[in-house]
């Protein structure tokens, strides 16, 4: 027990000694400030939002009241599309009913997205016509659209979206994904379509350089834009130097291609800067050799893609919980929980009758479908009967 507490106590220390490291620039390097790739590419609309001296355009609400739409919620949250001389409110309303939407699925669109009467019925006919050509039928475009009204009614770059949907479906992406990606990640559509082309054929001349074979490529390709479309948003140039700063730090061609694929995309996010830092602050905390933290990264690439404050703040979180470094060095797959996951999972475990702090962290890993498994293999194990197989039995004479 003793010894228990020295080493969570020893853990605490370590932790708070690489913090006051990381204040030296000698031991961990300052880093420009990172852009993330995912970051908003939305249009600059050329729309006034000025309301100052101006009053709402009567016609607009009465057009709105009209189709039963909440106005209050338009004022509250997008008022200015009521200040606008034109709007195509009438003609908006027809073509989605033309589509199939009903009275409340037309009022439920405008409500959270009212930048679409703004939209004219030529620009809004476009889009039908090109998110026609990925949806099965205009069901499923009209439920689109009321789930994700921004995306549909973002027309400013439909040449580029165009060019972009054929580009995808040539490079043999299924319709139903690229819908996924019109919906949940629109701005890879607003990049002209040689900037994408250009971001594939560099990962793909990588998966080749790493030794992955023609033969698998594609599959590659198809499954890291499926994991992770935002890839596109960054530069060739980022994921060149992301891939070099591995090989520098003798990841082998297999080991990074391993890396990729159980990062699903998300290294190239990153930059060398965050990746050292974060290597750096895993290597202190955990006191190991440069081909130590190499293994602990390979089995938790988490050490590599979360910054040093979340790192930091998970190992306190378990550190918190009476679990030691070398508990967390023997399972580090455990930091790409959150800190209230762990809370939970640690209290679930402790009411089936399982002591974290003296066993494995085996058992917090896994799916939340996995941990309710474990967790009911333990209680039935708890509550299951002792059986003595050599005791004798009672009989009556």
């Amino acid at each position: 027990m003793l010894r228990g507490v020295s080493q969570r106590a020893k853990g605490a220390f370590t932790l708070r000694l690489v913090r006051a490291q990381r204040g030296n620039p000698g031991l961990n390097p300052s880093s420009p400030r990172r852009e993330l790739a995912n970051r908003s590419l939305l249009p600059h609309s050329h729309y006034t939002t000025d309301t100052t001296s101006r009053e709402e355009n009567k016609k607009i609400i009465e057009s709105l009241y009209g189709l039963s739409v909440d106005i209050k919620k338009i004022r509250r949250l997008k008022e200015w599309v009521l200040f606008q001389d034109v709007a195509y409110v009438k003609e908006t309303a027809t073509i989605l009913q033309e589509m199939g939407a009903n009275e409340a699925t037309i009022a439920s669109i405008l409500e959270r997205w009212p930048e679409a009467i703004l939209r004219s019925p030529a620009e809004i006919n476009s889009q039908r016509a090109l998110w026609q050509l990925v949806c099965q039928n205009e069901k499923q475009l009209i439920k689109l659209i009321e789930q994700f009204p921004e995306s549909f009614f973002t027309t400013e770059f439909h040449e580029n979206q165009r060019a972009n949907i054929l580009f995808f479906q040539e490079l043999g992406l299924r319709n139903n994904i690229i819908t996924r990606f019109l919906t949940s990640a629109p701005s890879i559509f607003y990049n002209p379509v040689e900037k994408n082309k250009h971001t594939i054929k560099t990962l793909q001349r990588s998966y080749l350089s790493l030794g992955g074979s023609n033969a698998n490529m594609k599959i590659w390709i198809l499954k890291l834009l499926s994991q992770n479309p935002f890839i596109l948003l960054n530069t060739s140039t980022v994921v060149q130097e992301n891939l070099e700063f591995l090989q520098k730090n003798d990841f082998t061609n297999h080991e990074v291609l391993q890396l990729l694929s159980k990062l699903k995309g998300f290294i190239f996010q990153l930059t060398p800067t965050s990746m050292q830092k974060s290597m750096v602050f895993s290597k202190n905390v955990f006191k190991c050799s440069d081909q130590e933290l190499k293994q602990l990264v390979l089995k938790c690439p988490a050490l590599l893609y979360y910054s040093v404050p979340i790192l930091e703040e998970r190992l306190e979180g378990f550190l918190k919980e009476g679990i030691s470094i070398e508990q967390i060095r023997e399972t580090p797959m455990v930091l790409e929980l959150t800190t209230q996951i762990v809370q939970y999972r640690i209290k679930k475990l402790s009411a089936s009758g399982y002591n974290v702090r003296s066993g494995s962290l085996e058992t917090l890993n896994g799916t939340k479908k996995d941990f309710e498994v474990t967790c009911g293999k333990i209680q039935s194990k708890k509550e299951r009967p002792m059986f003595n197989p050599v005791a004798p039995i009672n009989t009556e004479d």
